[in-house]
């Protein structure tokens, strides 16, 4: 693993380039901590405007899938590290790139190649490191569909391959499994003919478990673990976490012990969103993401160093604190209209809530269901930042600008 040995300053011949591969507000907030470290970073989506365009030293919209048009960004741009972002983009010039030593990616290409498709880290997860998970099949159209659900029964959950943020992501009952397969295949980012088929497991919680790969002062690389993060989910998608989250002390250790296995397996440097399903003592592994998570969000109000921080530190090969700072939660606030630049009243009102903060995220179009911001509390425990935070997202009223 490559790592900068020393920072230089931006815009100029000693400068350390950073380019991320996707610019939403996760990515906003990572080339935010890069460049309170004096990193020149070049912010890369698919459409114009995005929230870490509007951060960073140059930005650039293409399309990420094109594996041309990206080789051909990164030959121009000549970065010191490439950070992916989100699962859609072209991965296999990622890793063909890595290979013939012309890039560094964050953490591995190979990791990046992984993560974009739940297949490829399911069968890691579940075959080759032998780590509990869900009962799973796979398929390629409706009939293959309905084979998988009868062999893995119902109810099941059926996800896209290739797709984030619950997109595309459905539970069903009954072998009524028609909507689900179209459902599916809108929701998936890259390629829409394959899904996943997942049995459902009767857990008692779902936690995130923020995982980070750093240097020590000797070079060899040493896992830090943050608090495990509880989270919400409506429809696959993430509605509120909140950190720490309460687990028996048994399950915690499996927890750490699955999530090292993955990332260990996984290498390079950086922080990993491992997600996992845990009943009494036992524990599931569900996903990992090889960067920062959006349930995560939370940790700009619970950590001393956020996930971002955490990121941005890590990837440059500089020490890293992954510890509590208060009790924590945070609460997303929606579009709720179908609109461009819309605006945002009652964030005095929101700012008002004890211990509340507010993040607006600056997308430049809405939708109703499109996370627009998010809230964030902290108290002396759990229970009552959730309360506050919910309480400020609900007093964020986005409405149609003039």
């Amino acid at each position: 693993m490559k790592t900068p040995i020393r920072l230089g300053t931006p815009l100029s011949p000693s400068a350390t380039k950073v380019m991320l591969l996707g610019s939403g507000e996760l990515g906003k907030e990572v080339i935010i901590s890069l460049q309170r470290l004096g990193v020149e970073v070049i912010a890369v989506d698919r459409y114009p405007n995005a929230p870490g365009h509007q951060v960073a030293h140059r930005s650039h919209v293409i399309n990420m899938a094109d594996g041309a048009a990206l080789e051909a960004l990164i030959a121009l741009e000549q970065p010191d590290l490439i950070v992916p972002e989100i699962e859609a983009i072209a991965t296999e010039t990622l890793v063909a790139l890595e290979a013939a030593g012309k890039v560094t990616v964050i953490p591995t290409a190979r990791a990046a190649w992984l993560t974009m498709n739940r297949e490829g880290i399911r069968r890691l997860a579940g075959e080759t490191l032998a780590l509990a998970t869900s009962p799973y099949r796979f398929a390629n159209n409706l009939d293959e569909l309905k084979a998988a659900c009868a062999a893995i029964g119902f109810p099941c959950v059926i996800k896209p391959v290739m797709s984030s943020s619950g997109k595309g992501q459905s539970k069903i009952d009954s072998a009524e499994v028609e909507a689900a397969w179209a459902y599916a295949a809108a929701g998936g980012r890259v390629d829409s003919g394959r899904v996943i088929v997942e049995g459902f497991i009767d857990f008692d919680y779902e936690i995130t478990l923020l995982t980070v790969r750093a240097l020590q002062q000797d070079g060899s690389v040493v896992t830090h673990f943050c608090e495990p993060i509880g989270h919400l989910q409506v429809q696959g998608d993430y509605v509120e976490s909140w950190q720490p989250h309460p687990m028996h002390p048994e399950a915690l250790l499996k927890a750490r012990d699955i999530a090292k296995k993955v990332t260990d397996n996984l290498g390079g440097l950086g922080l990993f969103g491992v997600e996992l399903f845990v009943k009494n003592e036992m524990v599931w592994f569900s996903e990992v993401s090889p960067r920062p998570h959006d349930t995560g969000m939370v940790t700009m109000a619970s950590q001393q160093q956020s996930e971002f921080e955490l990121h941005a530190k890590a990837i440059l090969g500089l020490p890293v604190n992954v510890a509590l700072r208060t009790p924590a939660a945070s609460a997303v606030i929606y579009g709720q209209h179908d609109a461009k630049g819309i605006a945002f009243e009652g964030v005095a009102d929101a700012l008002r809530v004890p211990g509340a903060d507010i993040r607006l995220f600056g997308k430049p179009e809405s939708f109703a269901r499109r996370r627009m911001g998010v809230a964030l509390a902290s108290a002396d425990d759990v229970e009552t930042a959730r309360i506050r935070a919910k309480q400020a997202a609900a007093k964020v009223k986005p409405v149609i600008a003039e």
